[in-house]
């Protein structure tokens, strides 16, 4: 059984991600062998997030963990990631969601991409997109809105500046956000977390008057170009960007299921 692969890769960075706003937020968090946990605490309700990062060999080792995971943090609402897809968390009041694609790509040049930034500057709707990185708070609080309108994150509206991502973002290593703007105006962005091994990227939202123009492609590629290009290059694909991913090189490794529980169990 192979535990170290590209898959796995993709899970510790997430979980690597995961840790990072913990720390950024102050949110407590545990790290067994195969299972990485977060509670997200902004409010009492606020969903958990729970990580399986290697191969089980049977699900009652899970599930025992899980059951003192939930009873220890109090646990009302919790999202947890099976890339594996074993488990049945029905009893736990959890419903399982569409499975999604964890898709990698290998390292390798960025079809039509330079090595300076800006990365793009491009005629765009009568406009000139750009891309850049968020180096301060004040942009990463413009990424943190597109994240919030664009993605969209429902539990975080109305926005409030450094309540999804803080500014102490910035400090943790590896942690990266884009920023695409039309002549100045915001317009889409992404966030990649490298971890050493590989680079995840996460939350690719394009706000909804620019959506279908590109922006999306240009960020990631941007993104691709300047965040670690020489390690593998991971992400959890939706049903709308797979398309923009696979044009983009990544390769689906797995199907993983999502499990969610969005209220105490009865």
């Amino acid at each position: 059984m192979n535990t170290d692969g590209r898959l796995e890769r993709a899970n510790d960075n997430a979980a690597a991600f995961w840790l990072a706003q913990a720390r950024a937020h102050g949110w407590r968090s545990r790290i067994r062998p195969g299972l990485t946990a977060v509670r997200c605490a902004r409010t009492p309700d606020d969903p958990h997030r729970i990580l399986l990062t290697r191969p089980y060999a049977e699900t009652g080792s899970v599930e025992r963990e899980l059951t003192d995971l939930l009873a220890e943090w109090s646990t009302i609402r919790f999202t947890l990631e099976d890339p594996y897809g074993g488990l049945d968390l029905t009893r736990f009041g959890a419903a399982r969601l569409p499975p999604m694609p964890v898709m990698v790509r290998d390292p390798g040049a960025v079809e039509g991409m330079t090595t300076a930034l800006p990365a793009i500057r491009e005629a765009h709707g009568g406009g000139t997109l750009t891309v850049d990185e968020a180096v301060d708070g004040d942009n990463v609080a413009l990424v943190e809105r597109a994240i919030v309108d664009g993605f969209p994150l429902p539990a975080r509206r109305p926005w409030v500046r450094g309540d999804a991502f803080p500014e102490r973002l910035l400090g943790e290593p590896g942690w990266r956000a884009w920023l695409g703007r039309v002549d100045g105006a915001v317009a889409g962005t992404c966030l990649t977390y490298d971890d050493g091994r590989a680079t995840g990227v996460y939350w690719v939202a394009t706000l909804p008057d620019w959506r279908g123009r590109g922006v999306a492609g240009a960020v990631l590629r941007t993104a691709l170009v300047h965040a670690h290009p020489d390690r593998p290059a991971t992400l959890v694909a939706t049903s709308l960007g797979e398309p923009l991913y696979r044009k983009l090189g990544f390769v689906e490794r797995a199907r993983t299921c999502w499990w969610s529980r969005t209220s105490a169990q009865g």
